[in-house]
């Protein structure tokens, strides 16, 4: 097997500009039970009450709503002067392993056309190929917290 082309890692820091959720383009925000749960929570309202007001089911998964007219994820919003996460702590799994998505890292010309995008990208905190396979593994925010209690 070839070692990925990004073999001696890669920089990323988040600078919470909401371009990542931001449209034009319709997507998905995969939300897992554990990750509504814990949002519920910080929102103080039930999951239940979570479901019917911020996500849309999606076949078995569930996918947090964006406002119908711009695409952006429905918790962009204003914080202060700026547009960005309102539950940036509470984002799910999803969000956090942004931009090391597949599709991100299929070639470095893919790599660089997400960085256009986005600011954080090739900047900041150094990954390397061993973090990266990690975050690539985690399914969900909690496996995270299950893979560290292993060590």
């Amino acid at each position: 097997m070839t070692e990925p082309w990004y073999i001696a890692g890669l920089h990323f820091e988040c600078t919470q500009c909401g371009q990542c959720c931001s449209g034009p383009e319709e997507g998905f925000i995969w939300i897992c039970k554990p990750e509504q749960e814990m949002l519920a929570k910080h929102l103080n309202m039930t999951t239940d009450e979570l479901k019917k007001k911020y996500t849309k089911r999606l076949g078995l998964r569930t996918s947090i709503i964006e406002h119908p007219q711009t695409k952006d994820c429905i918790f962009l919003g204003k914080i202060g002067d700026s547009k960005g996460c309102q539950i940036y702590n509470f984002r799910p799994n999803q969000c956090r392993t942004w931009p090391f998505w597949a599709t991100n890292l299929k070639s470095p010309y893919d790599w660089n056309s997400a960085a256009t995008r986005c600011p954080g990208i090739k900047r900041g905190r150094f990954y390397t190929l061993k973090q990266y396979k990690k975050i690539k593994k985690q399914k969900c925010r909690w496996d995270e917290k299950k893979s560290d209690n292993k060590k």
